[in-house]
């Protein structure tokens, strides 16, 4: 059976094409062998099942490796301390075969509640008999630990696993505990309700820094397509396609092997690329990338119901993408953290960025969506979209004319501070039913910030930029004329479009055409 691009739960080496990992299990190896206890916290869908199970594996010649998956417990095994250690001792069970027979005795009495007292102290006893009998060291790997951290019983339990690791000169325990999930199990006391005991320290504050990147680089990825090359022979220019694949998944696990998976399995054999080898071009990526934004999987769900529950991370994320303002990342900022922790955005030169360009494209989407109804500007563009297709190709310079047209009838008579805050916002609900179906379009992110930014519109694979920005005298839109060339020259295009938000009340309003060496910019001043 040949292998596949895979996006549904844990990758396997033997079945499906994947990004070699041998480099990070070295340095996660080598924090196990140093006898270090920590958290692997990443957000969704982002390998750390794949990397656990790749990690088992190597250890398993020298340490007695317990790999549990908290998930796998129902809710009625945290119920109660009893509950848990029955529901623990029977996963211990099924997970370990080699048990002493005195500790497997003591463990069934548990996973069956005949224990005369069941609590954490006690099952942790037997485990400490286990650790000081055993022939090998033991590594205990919870995957999904974060499942049951909104509960007192689990943070018991924490709070054991702590104790042994503070006792462990004195007393036989685990060479190593990985705890994995979304939430950070560092900060697991802030997601307890305020009246609840214990919430003042974490019980998991041993946990030593987690430092391996687990993101994937243009050169992982050239690897992985590498490998698919030599099974396919697709003839594709291995390094421009990865270097693709980074710059919109900035190595995101999931989005990297779903874009793949798309050109492979769902471009390939269709009108427009009746093969492979037409799939793997740039072509077929912009239309796998069309694609993976416009799809309603498990993990935009999880994004989304995020912004829904969290109010002011929200607010962030509109901030970052609408009004362009730095948001200096400050670690210790909890909005950013949870923004951070739950894949939203990175740490870039110590301001805040939306995590990949994927992700921006979803997101501007999913705030977009929420005025869809009320929106006059989107209602604009649905009434006038017919207008704007000729031959097939997009007239981006009718499509700016008439938004010109629109927004001055609309919104002429609003303040200066209206127009800055959602003049770009507006551009976009009036654009998205034109090119919807058809087009898409990303934000560069080296230009996006409060005065200026620039997007690529895609439409039948043509590429067209525009430079959205805000007047700022002559002298700086001259400037930003000259950017927009260069930016042009970087995209190999010979034409290029201005959208400036002019406030100044002589403005002259409309569209103009003007040259700079061999580019054409077709300016619209609203």
């Amino acid at each position: 059976m040949s292998k596949t691009f895979n996006t549904d739960g844990c990758c396997d080496p033997k079945l499906h094409y994947m990004v070699d990992l041998s480099s990070r299990l070295r340095d996660i190896r080598l924090m196990i062998d140093a006898g270090k206890y920590f958290t692997i916290n990443r957000a969704r869908q982002y390998g750390k099942t794949t990397l656990l199970n790749a990690l088992g594996d190597i250890l398993a010649d020298d340490y007695v490796v317990v790999s549990m998956d908290f998930q796998t417990m129902s809710s009625l095994s945290f119920k109660d301390e009893s509950s848990f250690v029955a529901a623990f001792s029977a996963e211990l069970l099924d997970l370990v075969h080699e048990f002493p027979d005195d500790i497997a005795e003591k463990l069934v009495l548990f996973a069956e509640k005949n224990a005369r007292i069941m609590t954490l102290q006690s099952v942790f006893k037997v485990l400490k008999t286990w650790c000081q009998t055993s022939e090998k060291e033991i590594v205990i790997i919870i995957d999904e630990a974060d499942t049951a951290s909104n509960n007192q019983v689990f943070l018991d339990f924490l709070a054991q696993l702590r104790a042994c690791y503070l006792k462990r000169g004195k007393v036989p325990t685990f060479r190593s505990v990985i705890l994995a999930g979304v939430y950070d199990i560092r900060n697991v006391r802030r997601k307890m309700h305020l009246d609840e005991e214990h919430i003042e320290n974490s019980p998991w504050n041993i946990a030593a820094d987690f430092l391996v990147d687990m993101s994937f680089s243009a050169d992982d990825i050239a690897g992985m397509l590498r490998e698919y090359e030599k099974d396919v022979c697709t003839s594709m220019d291995i390094e421009r396609i990865s270097r693709l694949i980074y710059d919109f998944t900035s190595g995101y696990p999931y989005l990297v092997s779903r874009l793949c998976s798309f050109m492979d399995e769902w471009i390939a054999g269709t009108e427009e690329f009746p093969d492979r080898h037409n799939a793997w071009t740039e072509a077929g990526f912009y239309e796998a990338e069309k694609m993976i934004e416009k799809e309603d999987n498990p993990l935009y769900q999880s994004l989304i119901r995020k912004l829904k529950i969290y109010p002011e991370l929200k607010a962030v994320i509109y901030e970052l993408l609408f009004t362009g303002k730095p948001i200096p990342y400050v670690a210790t900022n909890s909005y950013l953290k949870d923004a951070v922790m739950f894949g939203f955005i990175r740490n870039e030169n110590d301001t805040a960025v939306i995590s990949n360009r994927i992700f921006e494209a979803v997101l501007y989407n999913y705030f977009i969506s929420e005025e869809f109804a009320v929106s006059k500007m989107y209602a604009a563009g649905v009434q006038e979209k017919n207008q704007f297709i000729v031959g097939g190709y997009l007239d981006v310079r009718r499509v700016l004319e008439k938004f010109v047209e629109t927004f001055e009838l609309l919104y002429g008579d609003q303040d200066d501070v209206f127009l800055e805050e959602v003049g770009r916002r507006y551009f976009l609900l009036f654009l998205k039913p034109i090119i919807n179906g058809v087009g898409n379009y990303s934000v560069e992110s080296r230009t996006r910030n409060n005065e200026r930014m620039d997007l690529v519109i895609y439409y039948h694979g043509e590429q067209n930029v525009v430079e959205i920005k805000i007047w700022r005298g002559n002298a700086y839109n001259e400037r930003g004329e000259e950017q927009l060339s260069n930016y042009l020259e970087y995209f190999h295009l010979t034409k290029g479009y201005m959208l400036s938000f002019n406030f100044n009340k002589k403005k002259e309003i409309g569209v103009k055409e003007i040259k700079i060496k061999d580019k054409t910019l077709i300016e619209a001043i609203v």
